[in-house]
């Protein structure tokens, strides 16, 4: 018969209890442990702390996100890890974060719109009495007829009245991604009615700081940057702020623009547009190579800084071990959303 097990948090001392059939960072979050996470799924590697006492069974995951080296000295994703004994482990708790509840809720398409061939602005009405809470950054899933879920960002502040905002891009063969571009049969329409859940995710404006702040994007990992800008506006949020929007061509960033006016109307704000194989009919003139590579470049100590990083699982491990091993980032000081498709969590 198997047993539930005690987990213990080192720093603060709580403890919670993790029973057979879930692994510890659903227990976690279900008796109000407010851990990091992102994709749940063992890909993206947000939720990583360590095990000082105790074993557990890690599910599939990403090397990636964790690595044999990792593992062996003690490194745990929580997303994917059942307790085989009682644990004591290194964790970040999340603070800030508030107590909004995790609710379902069901929309209606406003309005589907693209700025790009593959990129989707999708314009969620919720019900006239329904006020839905949720911090610049979380994201919601939408509940399949199947019984699958999708994931996206909020791209709107909380504070802007009106519908949710999501951008999608288009995964041809995904699910989801199909259904919004038209490709399946039947496809999305305005007017349909579409069921969610969230918030999700604990990828936030950490306000306690004062420290400035780099924002880190490629593709549309832009969208939950864009809503934790706006709100910083509309709270009059003084920070510095940089933001490096990386993308292959000059048409994956495509609100460019709206970037530009931020950068004419906010005296504390730089933008970086930066693009990694542009050709030749592109005649791009600004920065070119990884986006991460460029932060590294303008900023080679990033002691004092905060990093806010969201887009591939590659890109954003790639920005976390550089800035960390070559910059000096503080680990604590880098938050991270890595956007992970249903091809990335095939692959763990």
């Amino acid at each position: 018969m198997r047993v539930s097990y005690q987990v213990t948090l080192k720093k603060s001392g709580k403890q919670f209890t993790v029973t057979p059939d879930e692994n510890v960072l659903e227990a976690a979050l279900r008796q109000g442990i407010k851990l990091p996470y992102g994709c749940k799924n063992g890909a993206c590697g947000s939720c990583k702390g360590k095990i000082l006492e105790g074993q557990v069974n890690h599910g599939q995951h990403s090397e990636n996100a964790l690595s044999k080296t990792e593992e062996t000295a003690g490194g745990i994703l929580f997303c994917c890890a059942h307790p085989q004994s009682d644990l004591l482990i290194e964790a970040r708790e999340v603070e800030g974060s508030g107590d909004i509840a995790i609710r379902k809720v069901p929309c209606r398409v406003n309005e589907i719109s693209k700025p790009s061939n593959d990129v989707a602005i999708l314009k969620l009405q919720l019900p006239a009495a329904e006020r839905f809470q949720f911090l610049a950054g979380q994201y919601l899933e939408f509940l399949l007829k199947d019984g699958q879920r999708r994931a996206y960002s909020i791209a709107n502040a909380p504070e802007q009245e009106g519908p949710l905002e999501l951008h999608i891009r288009h995964m041809p063969g995904g699910l989801f991604t199909d259904f919004v571009f038209g490709v399946a049969t039947p496809a999305l329409k305005e007017k349909d009615i579409l069921r969610f859940e969230g918030p999700l995710g604990s990828f936030f404006l950490r306000e306690d700081s004062k420290k400035p702040i780099i924002f880190l994007a490629a593709g549309t990992g832009f969208a939950p940057i864009k809503s934790i800008i706006e709100q910083m506006r509309a709270k009059k949020i003084q920070r510095p702020i940089s933001l490096y929007w990386g993308g292959r061509r000059p048409a994956d960033l495509y609100l460019d623009s709206l970037c530009q006016s931020w950068e004419k109307e906010m005296p504390n704000f730089k933008y970086v547009p930066v693009i990694s194989d542009g050709t030749a009919e592109d005649a791009w003139q600004g920065r070119s190579g990884f986006v991460h590579q460029a932060v590294m470049a303008d900023h080679p100590d990033l002691t004092e800084f905060q990093v806010y990083a969201c887009g591939a699982p590659v890109m954003v491990n790639a920005a976390r071990n550089d800035f960390s091993s070559k910059c000096h980032l503080p680990e604590e000081e880098f938050f991270a959303d890595s956007f992970t498709s249903a091809a990335d969590l095939a692959a763990n």
